[in-house]
């Protein structure tokens, strides 16, 4: 197993990392952890219905906080000239669902998390023992929702109400959020620690590699954007053709073809993570060669 090295100081770690963005040996090294991730989860091909039930689930909880959050906005003049104000209820409802929304996202990730490492370590997952681990963490996985959720709407109440400053520091603020809490999840499911722990954890096995690993999950997310290039073409096309039929089926296979790709792009990230903290911690890690790891998270 190779060793990471240490950090040295932040500014000669990024003075080093910037020249080694090879455009094609990023593209190239994206492929093949896509290859590799994909490699996992094609073993427990139900496990996509995990991103499929977080989607729904996120969908419903939408609904059901619709209506209160209507009945909360007191509406002020007639139907020509309304105004919609805001009140104390309305901005309670609105933590709460993005509390909720948080949750549930982060509780079905927790579920594939916990069924890639069961699957690298030698197990056969099933959706079952994927909802079972993360039902198990409950008590880990609520604290973080609640910590996340904050963080976030902190950040986007930033970008919205301080101007342009505010903007591009909520910004940065998000890009560090991300970064430092990049292994939380996997930690949390698979180590016995709460929440800031699992942050001050992430955050040290970050310092590692510093933006290496990162680098990984952008170019999975690159190969996701390619792979929707030919879903968002046929929508295009289909509207430019003008015909009715013809543009509505062309959006729904552009819609559909997106939202899969959306899917597996999505499970496929978890996997990444699960596999870099496996990496990370000196594990065996599975389907991922040892030299396409240490691309993705190498000492500089």
């Amino acid at each position: 197993m190779v060793r990471i090295g240490p950090l040295a100081s932040c500014a000669g770690r990024m003075g080093r990392v910037l020249p080694s963005w090879s455009v094609m040996g990023r593209v190239s090294t994206s492929i093949e952890l896509f290859k590799s991730s994909w490699s996992v989860l094609r073993q427990d091909g139900e496990l996509l219905v995990l991103p499929v039930l977080s989607a729904l689930s996120s969908l419903l909880m939408i609904g059901l906080f619709a209506y209160p959050l209507w009945l909360s906005v007191s509406v002020q003049g007639d139907l020509t000239n309304a105004s919609f104000q805001t009140t104390p209820v309305t901005y309670v409802l609105a933590a709460l669902i993005y509390f909720v929304l948080a949750f549930v996202t982060i509780f079905f990730n927790s579920a594939l998390v916990h069924a890639a490492n069961q699957r690298m370590s030698g197990g056969d997952p099933t959706l079952g023992s994927a909802l079972g681990g993360a039902t198990s963490r409950l008590g880990r996985i609520l604290p973080w929702a609640l910590v996340s959720a904050t963080v976030s709407h902190l950040i986007r109440t930033l970008q919205q109400r301080a101007g342009f400053l505010g903007g591009l520091l909520g910004f940065l603020g998000g890009l560090a959020w991300a970064a430092v809490t990049f292994l939380v999840l996997p930690i949390l499911v698979l180590e016995n620690v709460g929440p800031i722990d699992a942050v001050k954890r992430s955050a040290g096995l970050l310092r590692k590699a510093w933006g290496e690993g990162l680098a990984g999950h952008v170019g999975l997310g690159l190969v996701g954007f390619l792979a929707m290039l030919p879903f968002i073409a046929i929508g295009v096309l289909g509207a430019i053709v003008g015909s009715v039929a013809v543009t509505a089926l062309a959006l729904v296979l552009a819609v559909v073809g997106i939202v899969m790709v959306m899917i597996v792009m999505s499970a496929l990230s978890v996997v990444y993570q699960t596999a870099l903290y496996r990496f990370a911690t000196n594990q065996v890690v599975p389907s991922f060669e040892s030299s396409l790891m240490q691309q993705a998270f190498r000492p500089r």
